[in-house]
Order: structure tokens, then C-alpha cells, then sequence
């Protein structure tokens, strides 16, 4: 009996010493593993794909009509076959959407995916009504037309689903597209689409064979960080550029990637516009930040004959592997033509910056990302975190509360970058923004206006825009209420994309 016990002992010591074993060989693994480059890899064969821009229709009231239909299809991402894939009018990504400031636009959404979803315009001052976050999902089979008024600065904005806790698959998985606002008064800078006004939309993708590969590594906190870049959802691209100047309207789309764009020459480059629109003045610089949901402009002068590469360097301080922060990736070959033609000069004066520094603040909020959750709790549909008032302008100090990698984004309203990591903005951040990523233990101080829309039955949403955070319920929700007001009963959507009757709503702290 003893020797019988004796054995089984040693047994299930062996056993533990294998799991172990296999468990810190899987770590060392993991760690060798966990940093890619692509520099000097990638081969840029295929044509920079240009999303087509979407038609539309002005009906007599002066409404001008755009159709998107989600659907399922196939894609060829390099894989050697077709990878399944979503998209927008087509089976990855969407159309680029066009409107004019003072245009009202419409937008006829048919969902032909078999998962409910919705469409968010992300950047966009409009209703909350209309805004396509998780509060107006769209079930299979189903429409929805939501309609405003563009009231913004010309700016390049884009859409995306925004489901509970199902956005970043359904990003992923191809629903993205870009929204440009124009402007009448909008300065003398490259402008026309496709010639030397490009689209930009960086994206990183993991693959399992031919397909789409959407599970996150173990120490991924963060989310997915693929070892393919798709520019425009083309694998190794080249833009072929005939102007002298080119403007690259660049949005991160990827899902927790944060890049640090550069080219392999170290060109410096005019940064001229952020997430709201125009900078005050260009910035020259040869390194630009971007986190995921964040955009910028850049023109890029190119000399006739020439080639570069935009890449991406580690991009921030952090030395984790597992969050992307050493890894050094090839992502487009801009070739110049042997001839150009001209282009504008860059002017040293873009648009009037923003002005609410000197507003009197009517309320300050501290907000705290953390794990899986703001200080105000995990994301609840039903409870509204924030009540703000119209009219009033408000300073949000946004803090990063782990050493994980936190960004923050908040729908209807552009937000001015008052203070930075304990110091004053630094000259790329000194436009409007909706989207900033905030360094690790550090505090941001925003200041925004809620202005024109006032719905105390209808939140927005404000979250960290690495997507899989914001799908664990690193989000909250906040009302504009007119003065006085009091916060309605909230719809809450069940799974199938119908309402709920109106569930009696919690607040969380105003203050």
C-alpha cells in the first residue's frame, strides 16, 4: 500500500513538473515570439486600393441620401485563397462617404450579416439618436436611416459597428469606412480624392491559414496584434504618386495597435490636420503617434523617380512585447512618378484653433481607466454615468490608471487638449480631438462644449477605443440634459436588436 501511494506520489509529481515545464517553455515561447518585424520583408506588389466614393442622392428638400448594405463575402488578402471577410457594398471595408458642412445627409443601412450590429460615425457632432452606438443596433434583415445635419469642420472622420461587447469583431472582420466632411472655406491644400487626396486606413491582421485569426495571445491584453498590415484592406501596397505634395488621410483601424508612422528616409512631413479637423498651423515633424480610432493628415513632399516606405516604429516607451511596443513594421511604398505636377504650398495658417480654454467651466469629471472598467464601474447599458448640461463647457480629466495600454474616445463632441502627461499639449494635439491616447499612470486634461443636441433619454458613449477593452466594459455612458432636467428611462436593446421597454436608469456620480 505505501509503495502503491509512493508511486503515485512520484506520479503526480512528474505530472506537475511536465505542466510546469510546459508552461514556462510556453512563456519563454510566448516572450521569443511575442515582437515582430517586417522591415525589408514585406514585398509591395499590389496597387494601393482606393475606396470608391459612395453615391448619393439630393432629393428637393436638399437631403443628400447615401445607401450602405452590410454583408458577408470573401477577399483576397495574400493568403493564396480568398479570405471570408465583412463589408460595406462590397466584401471588405466600405465606400468613402462625402458631404458638405450645412449638407443634411441620410444614411440607408441594410444589415445582410447574420449578427445584429449597428454603424457609428465616429467623430461626428449629431443626435444621440442617430449616433449608431450599442443603444441603436440593427438585427438581420433590418434597416435603419438615421439623418442630421453637418455642423463641423472639415475633417476626416470614419464608421464602424459599435455592438455590446461584439465591436471588435465586427471591426475585425472588415466593417470600417471613411466619412470627409468638406468645407467651403477650407484652405488651399491637395483635395482632389484618388489624385492626391488618398484615404488612408492602416490596419493589422493575424491569420489562421487563409483566415481571419481574431483570438488575442494569452499576455495580449491589449487585443489582436497581427503580423500583416492591410492599407485600405491591400496587403503589401504602393501608392504611385504624380504631384509634387500628397495628402494622406491616415486612420488607425486597427483593433489595439498603436503605430508610430515615419518613413525609412526620416522625411520630415507637414502634419495638417487631427481627428476634428485642421491643425492651427502645420507641423513639421518626421514621427507621428496614433492609437487605435485616431486620425491625421499629413503631406508628404516626393520628389519625381523617388520611393519610400511608411513604417511604423516602437511606439511608445512601454518595453512590453505583448502590447506591439517593440515591433517595427513595413506599411506603404509611396513610388513618385518621373514627372509631377505642382502642388500648393502647405499655408502657414490652416484654421482658427480651438477656444475653449478661457470658457467657464461648469463641471470637471475625473475619469479612470482601469482593467476591464472606468471608476464609475464595468460599461452598463442601463446606467448613466454622466449627466451634462447644453450649453455648458466641461473639463474631463481623463487618467490611465495600470500599466496597461489606455486610450479615450467620446462620442457627439471634439474636445480641447488642455494639459498632457503634466505638461502643455504638444504641437500635433493642439487642434480638435475625440480620440487620444494617454501614457500609463498619467492624467489628460480635456476641455468640450455640449452644444445643440439635448436628449436625457438617449447617452452617448465615452471609452477606451482599444476595442477589446471596450468590449469587456471599459466604457460608460453620459446624457445631455437641458438645465433642470432630469435623466429619462434609458431603451435597452436585447440581443436580437429590439428594445426592451424603457428600463428605469442609475446615475453614477455627476461630479
Amino acid at each position: 500500500m505505501m509503495r502503491t501511494a509512493l508511486k503515485l506520489v512520484l506520479a503526480i509529481g512528474t505530472v506537475v513538473v511536465l505542466v510546469i515545464g510546459g508552461f514556462t517553455a510556453y512563456i519563454a515561447w510566448s516572450f521569443a515570439n511575442a515582437s515582430i518585424s517586417t522591415v525589408g520583408e514585406v514585398e509591395f506588389a499590389r496597387p494601393l486600393a482606393i475606396p470608391p466614393l459612395a453615391k448619393s442622392t439630393v432629393d428637393a428638400a436638399g437631403v443628400r441620401t447615401f445607401d450602405l448594405a452590410m454583408q458577408a463575402g470573401a477577399t483576397d488578402l495574400g493568403r493564396g485563397e480568398p479570405t471570408p471577410t465583412w463589408g460595406f457594398n462590397g466584401a471588405f471595408l466600405g465606400p468613402t462617404l462625402r458631404a458638405t458642412r450645412g449638407e443634411q445627409v441620410k444614411v440607408n443601412i441594410t444589415n445582410g450579416i447574420d449578427e445584429t450590429s449597428t454603424v457609428h460615425w465616429h467623430g461626428m457632432h449629431l443626435p444621440a439618436g442617430m449616433d449608431g452606438g450599442p443603444h441603436q443596433p440593427i438585427a438581420p434583415g433590418a434597416n435603419w436611416s438615421p439623418q442630421w445635419t453637418i455642423d463641423q469642420p472639415a475633417a476626416s472622420l470614419w464608421y464602424h459597428p459599435h455592438p455590446h461587447g461584439e465591436t471588435a469583431k465586427h471591426v475585425y472582420r472588415g466593417l470600417a469606412g471613411m466619412f470627409i466632411l468638406d468645407d467651403a472655406n477650407e484652405v488651399a491644400l491637395p483635395k482632389t480624392y484618388g489624385v492626391d487626396d488618398f484615404p488612408i486606413m492602416v490596419q493589422d491582421k493575424a491569420f489562421d491559414g487563409s483566415k481571419l485569426d481574431d483570438r488575442a495571445g494569452l499576455f495580449q491584453s491589449t487585443g489582436i496584434l497581427g503580423d500583416t498590415v492591410l492599407v485600405n484592406g491591400t496587403p503589401g501596397p504602393f501608392l504611385d504618386v504624380t504631384s509634387e505634395r500628397v495628402r494622406l488621410r491616415v486612420v488607425n483601424g486597427s483593433n489595439a495597435r498603436v503605430y508610430r508612422f515615419h518613413f525609412d528616409d526620416n522625411r520630415p512631413y507637414a502634419v495638417v490636420a487631427s481627428d476634428g479637423g485642421l491643425l492651427p498651423a502645420p507641423v513639421e515633424t518626421n514621427e507621428l503617434l496614433l492609437s487605435p480610432g485616431e486620425r491625421a493628415e499629413i503631406v508628404v513632399d516626393v520628389r519625381p523617380g523617388e520611393r519610400t516606405v511608411l513604417q511604423s516604429t516602437p511606439p511608445t516607451g512601454d518595453s512590453n512585447r505583448f502590447t506591439g511596443a517593440s515591433d517595427r513594421l513595413d506599411i506603404l511604398e509611396l513610388r513618385g512618378a518621373q514627372t509631377l505636377t505642382a502642388s500648393p504650398v502647405v499655408p502657414a495658417t490652416l484654421a482658427p484653433a480651438p477656444d475653449l480654454a478661457d470658457d467657464t467651466v461648469g463641471a470637471t469629471r475625473n475619469v479612470s481607466l482601469g482593467g476591464s472598467n472606468t471608476n464609475f464601474g464595468k460599461m452598463d447599458l442601463e446606467r448613466v454615468d454622466i449627466v451634462s448640461t447644453l450649453d455648458t463647457t466641461e473639463t474631463w480629466n481623463v487618467t490611465n490608471a495600470d500599466g496597461q495600454v489606455h486610450n479615450f474616445h467620446i462620442h457627439d463632441v471634439q474636445f480641447q487638449v488642455i494639459r498632457y502627461a503634466g505638461g502643455p499639449p504638444p504641437a500635433v494635439l493642439a487642434g480638435w480631438k475625440d480620440t487620444i491616447l494617454i501614457p500609463q499612470g498619467e492624467t489628460v486634461e480635456l476641455r468640450m462644449r455640449f452644444t445643440d443636441f439635448a436628449d436625457a433619454s438617449s447617452p452617448y458613449m465615452f471609452h477606451c477605443h482599444l476595442l477589446r477593452h471596450e468590449d469587456q466594459g471599459l466604457m460608460g455612458q453620459f446624457v445631455v440634459a437641458r438645465p433642470g432636467e432630469k435623466v429619462g428611462a434609458i431603451d435597452v436593446p436585447d440581443h436580437d436588436g429590439d428594445d426592451h421597454a424603457a428600463a428605469e436608469v442609475s446615475t453614477g456620480h455627476a461630479h
